[in-house]
């Protein structure tokens, strides 16, 4: 949420078309229509190329930023964040359906879950991702008919989503959501395994933190897989 509010951010204090007072917040009332209910001119609006390519830009942070716990214990060449939510999209389209669980939901809850992540020590990370994405859906909650297309565009087809995803993830709310917290340990894990087959390390410490952890059925046979498969290399 950090990354799309610093580009609203500079959208609406760096002398653009988007000004006036901030918003009220995305979170619709019970009468108000979602975003994809807006009208059919409003629902049609697409990024100009030069408003996608600078919102493009600011997201290469999810690509240059590499993961803490990797970096803390000397991995070379960790992986970024990017890398990461990449492959938990992945686990999310080749998972089998299962009952009462939006496939394509899990699939956009992946890419967003850590789109706000900085760095900051666990207990202040929920806090000020919560802040960020708070201003960001205060900034997308209304604007001038003139306003920066970017800014249409997030408002009446991202912004409301974005939110609502994050948020189901961070209160692991919905059966989606717990599918992508596994998705989130069973992706470390994993990665943790080819980490200790490519570099002679022992990071018994992430394969700890997470056992018993998993709440779903994919999530805990993914996980007796690595496990299984990590025991036959000992």
């Amino acid at each position: 949420m950090q990354i799309l509010c610093k580009l609203l951010v500079k959208h609406e204090f760096s002398g653009s078309h988007v000004t006036g007072p901030v918003p009220g917040s995305i979170i619709r009332e019970p009468n108000q229509k979602m975003a994809s209910e807006s009208s059919s001119s409003e629902a049609s609006l697409s990024p100009s190329p030069s408003s996608a390519i600078d919102f493009l830009s600011l997201c290469h942070r999810l690509k240059s930023t590499k993961r803490a716990g990797w970096v803390k214990r000397d991995i070379r060449g960790p992986e970024s964040i990017a890398d990461h939510m990449y492959r938990m999209g992945l686990m999310a389209l080749i998972a089998s359906d299962a009952p009462g669980v939006n496939r394509d939901k899990c699939i956009k809850m992946a890419i967003v879950h850590d789109i706000a992540e900085d760095g900051v020590p666990k207990l202040e990370k929920s806090r000020r991702e919560k802040e960020a994405l708070d201003h960001m859906c205060k900034l997308l909650g209304g604007g001038p008919r003139g306003a920066d297309t970017l800014f249409l565009f997030l408002l009446y087809i991202t912004a409301e989503e974005i939110y609502e995803l994050w948020m189901e993830y961070e209160e692991n709310s919905t059966t989606e959501a717990k599918v992508v917290k596994d998705f989130d340990k069973i992706e470390m894990i994993l990665q943790a395994l080819e980490y200790e087959n490519e570099q002679d390390k022992d990071l018994e410490e992430f394969f700890q933190s997470t056992a018993g952890k998993f709440q779903t059925d994919v999530g805990k046979a993914w996980a007796s897989e690595i496990a299984s498969r990590r025991k036959k290399q000992d």
